[in-house]
């Protein structure tokens, strides 16, 4: 293994770091900030690149602040779990074995969650005409 493999993260979990300094961050931040946050021997570079998949993704805002640009999270961690899912989702050929293994894998309590948030989502929305 080369000097430089030993260090790799796992996938996503430059993504996943960066995430988290940009919900601690009280501000959106610029690559050169969010490497400062991170405290590592990142490449401003390979820190720019991940926020801009980010971005590309829809899972992080950014602003132009002078030459740069600063970023900040359109997503908490449930609104990117449940992007996830939905991806997992749309991905499958049939949507409705994918929910069916989903709903079978559930326990109890995470079921009857559901089961309450399903008859809230039906009564909060307007009646079909």
């Amino acid at each position: 293994m080369s000097p430089r493999g030993k260090d790799r993260r796992p996938a996503g979990a430059l993504e996943a770091e960066i995430l988290a300094t940009l919900w601690a961050a009280e501000q959106p931040l610029t690559p050169a900030e969010v490497r400062r946050e991170l405290g590592s021997n990142l490449a401003y570079t390979t820190v720019m690149t991940a926020l801009s998949r980010l971005h590309e993704k829809g899972v992080v805002d950014r602003e132009r602040v002078g030459r740069a640009y600063a970023y900040s999270p359109m997503l908490d961690r449930a609104g990117i779990a449940a992007e996830r899912m939905r991806g997992l989702l749309e991905s499958g050929e049939d949507r409705e074995a994918v929910l069916a293994q989903f709903v079978g894998a559930l326990s109890d309590e995470d079921g009857r969650v559901l089961a309450a948030l399903l008859r809230g989502a039906r009564t909060a929305r307007p009646p079909r005409v």
